[in-house]
């Protein structure tokens, strides 16, 4: 059986990083990896095509080769999803859909033979052996959370890893949180299970044996939900990379209650870790109450992003707008935390009411929902009704965009972050490195709008913050995506405001 898995390519939003990726020479952050996990699971005598429309255009040739299609997605890519499944039907190729996107979207069996709710590790055998039965059923449902020891090694030979600034690993599902918006604890549960040290170098030495050499997103969630077993597992980790030269750094996403614990920050540290995403949201105490964020209150949100920073490590931070408690000059107060925190990368969107979500329930109760939603935080198309006037949310979450991201505020982020920022082990430059450098330099600093502001931090990158010169660069590069996003996003709000 010849088994096509395609992947949706990402829309144009924070996450897609699209217009930084031509300075580094790729087509995409990362490879899908839900898909090349599932082509491990799927039988070994079938034959396997990857598409990754990020990468390469889905061809009708694809098509035609393809006995079964294998879609995956979030919610933000439903529409791109809706659009190749009706391509497979109009070939009359049988379509599989899984991913969190059948989590949100009851109506998928209208669109595709089968769809798959839920995790795959107990489910894909035997749909499979249906498959190829020609008994598939149109609904495979997973009953208990699967143990991430039956996760095999995700089919790496389906990829060419060339085409993404970064390889994906996964450690861990589930969240040990509540927050009302979230659906991770829906799909993955409020348990989190974890992958064993010995799972995590195999993941590593498959990596490094593909010839990876650069930096690995682990792809959780929350990575320290289980501060134990990560405690347990980061020091096999570290003696791994270090044996190996350190051709590896690493980034991931984890709750802010990370800067309470300096033996795991130290930890993380002495592995290579040198990015991490902190769901911030709001420095709004009330606010995050309302949200269930209880572990974002009670604390200095500014000092506790400040101690993970200290210690090598460059936060990116999630904000949001459009809480029901949020007072009138809550645009204001993200951008002075935003500024004063010096998180360069910040990434605001509205509030979004993800079907299943407490928060998508709650609304319901009070007749203040719209539709399911699209799962893109940044544009102007709420799904339910505000507190705020609906007009002011967007305005207001506009212009924190427009000055978070004004080149000289931006820059000046930078700086007062790279100021107290020490990287705590240096990069293996790259020809690709210089390359990106010289891609910024003429387009940023030749022929960018914000020229006189480029060349400020770049200067400064040369003389003050030699140490961190490369950091420097990739901000500024990092920078022009969030510029280009938001002239573009705001743009297209006017225009539909309109």
């Amino acid at each position: 059986m010849r088994i096509l898995l395609v992947y949706p390519e990402f829309p144009d939003t924070f996450w897609s990083f699209k217009h930084a990726l031509p300075f580094l020479g790729k087509r995409s952050p990362y490879p899908p990896l839900g898909l090349l996990t599932i082509a491990s699971m799927l039988p070994g005598h079938w034959m396997k095509r990857l598409v990754d429309t990020s990468v390469r255009p889905l061809t009708d040739a694809d098509l035609k080769w393809a006995d079964v299609a294998f879609l995956s997605g979030m919610l933000v890519h439903k529409r791109e999803l809706l659009s190749i499944l009706a391509r497979c039907r109009q070939r009359g190729l049988r379509t599989v859909i899984g991913g969190p996107v059948c989590s949100s979207v009851e109506d998928l069996p209208l669109y595709a033979d089968h769809v798959v709710i839920g995790e795959a590790e107990d489910l894909i055998a035997q749909l499979a052996a249906d498959l190829e039965r020609g008994t598939a059923k149109p609904v495979y449902q997973a009953g208990e959370l699967p143990d991430l020891a039956k996760t095999p090694l995700p089919a790496l030979e389906l990829i060419n890893p060339n085409h993404y600034a970064a390889m994906a690993v996964q450690y861990s599902r589930g969240c040990p949180f509540n927050c009302e918006f979230c659906d991770i604890i829906k799909i993955y549960g409020r348990v989190p299970r974890t992958k064993s040290p010995a799972q995590m170098v195999s993941e590593m030495e498959q990596l490094y044996e593909r010839k990876w050499r650069g930096s690995v997103f682990i792809v959780d969630d929350n990575f320290i939900g289980n501060k134990k077993r990560v405690k347990e597992m980061l020091p096999v980790l570290a003696d791994w990379n270090l044996r190996r030269g350190r051709p590896f750094t690493f980034f991931t996403e984890a709750s802010v209650n990370l800067a309470d614990d300096a033996e795991l920050l130290r930890r993380m540290k002495e592995a290579c870790f040198t990015r991490v995403f902190l769901g911030i949201e709001t420095p709004v105490e009330e606010s995050l109450k309302e949200a269930g964020k209880s572990q974002n209150t009670r604390r200095n949100l500014v000092e506790s992003v400040r101690r993970i920073q200290s210690y090598g490590m460059e936060v990116m931070g999630g904000f949001i707008v459009g809480f029901d408690n949020d007072p009138d000059d809550v645009f204001d107060r993200q951008v002075e935390f935003i500024q004063e925190s010096a998180i360069p990368l910040a990434m605001v969107g509205l509030l979004l009411a993800l079907p299943g979500t407490q928060l998508y329930c709650r609304l319901l109760r009070e007749g203040r929902i719209l539709d399911e939603g699209h799962g893109d935080n940044m544009l102007a198309r709420l799904n339910f009704i505000p507190r705020m006037d609906p007009q002011r949310l967007i305005a207001g979450y506009h212009s924190i965009l427009q000055r978070i991201y004004h080149p000289n505020l931006y820059y000046e982020r930078v700086r007062r972050f790279l100021s107290h920022y020490s990287p705590a082990h240096r990069p293996h430059h790259a020809m690709s490195d210089y390359i990106a450098l010289a891609r910024s330099i003429l387009k940023q600093g030749l022929l960018g709008k914000a020229r006189a502001s480029y060349w400020k931090l770049l200067l400064d990158a040369a003389t003050r913050y030699r140490h961190a010169f490369g950091t420097a660069i990739t901000l500024a590069i990092m920078g022009h995506h969030f510029q280009v996003l938001t002239e573009r996003v705001c743009r297209a709000d006017h225009r539909i405001a309109g």
